[in-house]
């Protein structure tokens, strides 16, 4: 009498369904990123010992977590735009220099919505200072 002892074959993987998925993947990122919108914040560093005449006073600009002012007074990010508008009436259109100071834990979204606000401005140059 013969036993016959079954040894199960075993099957071979398939790349298949995993080159599917990565293709898929690759796909989907490529997709994503090309629908989304890039931009640049530009930034300048301040140099120390650049003297400024008087008439060219430069505008500062202190940036907290939850405020913010201009010229020692407050204001919102709605009304930063008009306030500049008003500053550049003031000195007849003349291009002006804006310091920025962050203070405290300043987000950087907080900090891009501001120079977004900032970069619609014509002839304003920004600086941003420790």
């Amino acid at each position: 009498m013969a036993l016959r002892v079954g040894c199960k074959k075993r099957r071979r993987l398939s790349m298949t369904s995993l080159i599917d998925v990565i293709f898929l993947l690759l796909l989907f990122f490529m997709l994503s990123s090309t629908f989304s919108r890039f931009g640049s914040v530009d930034l300048m560093a301040a140099n120390a010992g650049s003297g400024r005449s008087d008439e060219t006073r430069p505008v500062f600009l202190k940036l907290a977590p939850t405020q913010m002012s201009l010229n020692g007074e407050a204001l919102a990010l709605e009304g930063l735009g008009m306030r500049l508008d008003a500053l550049r009436a003031q000195r007849q259109g003349t291009p002006h220099q804006l310091l920025l100071s962050l203070s405290g834990a300043v987000t950087s979204q907080r900090l891009v919505d501001v120079l977004a606000v900032l970069r619609r401005q014509p002839d304003l140059a920004v600086t941003v200072v420790e």
